[in-house]
């Protein structure tokens, strides 16, 4: 099983949604991508960093489960632009994607 993170940096100024996050984007992804092998999603808000105080090095992380990292690339092939289309609804962050093996 792989686990597709997307993760939002924090930078001053910068906008992030997180309500239609978690209640929009979040629903039409497991949407569009459970036909397609998505075997499940989160999110997680960030709240702070190492150090009391610090703030996150990331504003939110979500997450997409796949069987392979071949079923991630196939359903994103078939619905990665509509997915990516609704980025600016929400943020105006670009997010930085790791794809890694949950053990």
């Amino acid at each position: 099983m792989i686990k597709a993170l997307f993760m939002y940096p924090g930078k001053p100024g910068a906008k992030f949604d997180y309500d239609y996050y978690i209640n929009k984007h979040m629903p039409m992804v497991k949407e569009k991508l459970t036909p397609l092998g998505l075997k499940g999603v989160g999110a997680e808000k960030g709240l702070s960093g190492m150090e009391p105080g610090s703030p996150a090095p990331y504003v939110a992380v979500g997450y997409a489960q796949f069987d392979s990292v071949a079923d991630f690339h196939k359903a994103m092939a078939a619905k990665g632009q509509e997915i990516m289309a609704d980025i600016p609804n929400y943020t105006d962050i670009q997010p930085q994607v790791q794809i890694g093996q949950m053990s």
